[in-house]
């Protein structure tokens, strides 16, 4: 079959990965129908990637899919919703051929079969460039059940889960090279994290009831914190010596590849960082142990001393200073 045109091409190479979702209606229509089961609410994401911007171009058409679907379910994740499906708007340059878009789409098929989620529509057109990929995201939680950013409060424990900074260091491994003594596992370990967020949905879900207060970390553990202090009216301490650190990292920092810094700002992490009551200690225990996933204390939430903020302490309680608090666009 020929997938010269844009329906052609919808035909080939978009509708199986709708094959599964019956809303999508083969993606023969222009739009998609949603229904929302009785006492349950919609939860919508929209992330859009820019080559040269979230991604380094160019790049692998498999892993740019991973990453751009996986960021928006890191999203539902962090509100504690199970997926529904997607739209996806992509706006190609020439280099993004039918060889190319097929690749593109084996990507999105292994994110969807990991996941469970599965593509409801969207567009495609030209762009001379760069090329940008738009998703939205469509997840369903119980009513009264999702998790927000505003419910921290003085005396709650800070977690995070998996492991801080390897995204970032990745992507300066596979930008700028350089990584000299670096063993070859530990420089794909952290080149893969920058490419290929990790999936925390099950998680997510898992902590309806027991958080108070969560959301992903993409743009940096502070800066993301940050944005929960200020919802919440709180502070929030950070203890550098409990932060997650993976071995890869831990033997990048060794060779001066790579610092603390990176773990508390570098951002494209898509962990979950998350507060909750002290006596919710146990069930989070459980929880890690159910899931098998590592989750660390990392600090607490003070009552404000004045404007809601984030600190970071080292082992002697002083205030380590940052030269950043995490990824912004503007």
């Amino acid at each position: 079959m020929s997938a010269d045109g844009e329906f052609e091409r919808i035909a080939a190479i978009f509708a199986p990965l709708a094959a599964d979702f019956p809303g999508a209606l083969g993606l023969t229509d222009d739009a998609a129908l949603l229904q929302c089961p009785p006492g349950f609410e919609l939860v919508v994401t929209t992330d859009a990637l820019v080559a040269g911007v979230h991604f380094l171009w160019p790049g692998e058409p498999e892993l740019i899919a991973a990453k751009a679907l996986r960021k928006n379910l890191s999203d539902l994740a962090a509100m504690g919703a199970a997926p529904l499906a997607y739209s996806l708007a992509t706006l190609l340059t020439a280099e993004c051929d039918l060889a190319w878009l097929r690749r593109f789409a084996a990507g999105l098929a292994e994110t969807q079969r990991l996941s469970g989620i599965g593509l409801s529509g969207g567009d495609s057109v030209k762009t001379p460039g760069p090329p940008t990929f738009s998703i939205t995201a469509f997840g369903l939680v119980p009513q009264g059940s999702a998790l927000r950013r505003n419910g921290a409060r003085p005396d709650d424990i800070v977690y995070v889960s998996g492991t801080l900074g390897d995204a970032a260091v990745g992507l300066r491994l596979a930008r700028d090279g350089g990584g000299e003594g670096l063993p070859d596992h530990d420089r794909a370990a952290l080149i893969e994290r920058h490419w290929v967020p990790p999936l925390r949905l099950a998680l997510g879900q898992a902590l309806r009831g027991v958080a108070s207060s969560a959301m992903d970390v993409s743009d940096g553990l502070i800066g993301d914190l940050g944005h929960i202090a200020a919802s919440s009216g709180v502070d929030i301490l950070i203890e550098a010596a409990r932060l997650p650190l993976s071995d890869a990292f831990n033997s990048a920092m060794k060779l001066n590849h790579s610092r603390l810094e990176d773990a508390l700002t570098g951002g494209d992490d898509y962990e979950l960082v998350f507060t909750a009551s002290s006596n919710q200690g146990m069930r989070i225990s459980q929880i890690a142990a159910d899931i098998g996933i590592r989750l660390t204390e990392v600090g607490r939430v003070a009552a404000p001393g004045g404007t809601p903020g984030v600190q970071v302490l080292d082992a002697s309680g002083q205030v380590v200073p940052l030269t950043r608090t995490g990824w912004r666009h503007f």
